[in-house]
């Protein structure tokens, strides 16, 4: 179920959010549909065995989790153009030759997360794609929309520090100061000190905006 620190992090936490799940395995198709169903912000979870199947369901459904074939690169690039999807997520094995499947500037919020992902990262990742963020680890990410690629000539005001950028993790993850604090063992007005600091490295003017930011700079690993 959703963690409670999650109502803390994001503006608005999406609910009723109709999920359908794309895996030629049905072993995969029943792990995957038993682990979103119990994740509070989803109201359904269809599956289909190819993207083909996905016609069904497409206009009720709000996030795709796909894991592509060889055969679906054409496919899989016409569903990240359908905008009227809230997004998609590419589930993957080989971070190396799965990642190439993503088309330039697709029109949807995407991501990508290895098929080892823990509940929590699925979780993490439902509530960024709703928010129209493209996430992913960097080393599966071979680049970001044109939109979201940070300004070369921007650099940070002053790098973040260790400290922070472990607060800026934690944020992602949807922990509330009071957990962060817990984990971290500092106070809670540390905790303060530190989102304050980062918000002013980053320019962002909150919880929301600096985990955005954060991801577009590869600072964050959901």
């Amino acid at each position: 179920m959703m963690q409670d620190g999650l109502q803390g992090q994001w503006d608005s936490i999406p609910e009723g959010l109709v999920v359908c799940i794309v895996a030629s395995a049905p072993a995969l198709q029943a792990g995957l549909r038993s682990m979103l169903s119990d994740l509070g912000m989803v109201d359904t979870v269809y599956t289909a065995s190819s993207i083909e199947e996905v016609e069904t369901y497409r206009s009720i459904t709000d996030i795709l989790f796909i894991c592509p074939t060889d055969e679906d690169s054409a496919d899989l690039e016409q569903v990240l153009d359908d905008s009227s999807l809230t997004g998609v997520v590419v589930l993957v094995a080989d971070e190396n030759e799965r990642s190439r499947l993503i088309p330039e500037n697709p029109d949807t919020a995407w991501g990508i997360l290895p098929l080892t992902a823990t509940v929590e990262q699925f979780e993490a990742a439902l509530l960024a794609i709703a928010s129209g963020l493209s996430i992913g680890p960097p080393a599966m990410v071979t680049f970001l929309k044109d939109s979201e690629t940070p300004d070369q000539e921007d650099p940070l005001i002053d790098p973040l520090t260790d400290r922070e950028t472990e607060v800026l993790q934690l944020l992602a993850r949807g922990k509330a100061n009071k957990q962060i604090a817990l984990d971290l063992a500092i106070s809670e007005h540390t905790v303060k000190f530190h989102i304050s600091s980062i918000y002013t490295k980053l320019g962002a003017g909150n919880r929301t905006e600096a985990v955005r930011f954060g991801v577009r700079r590869g600072l964050v690993l959901l």
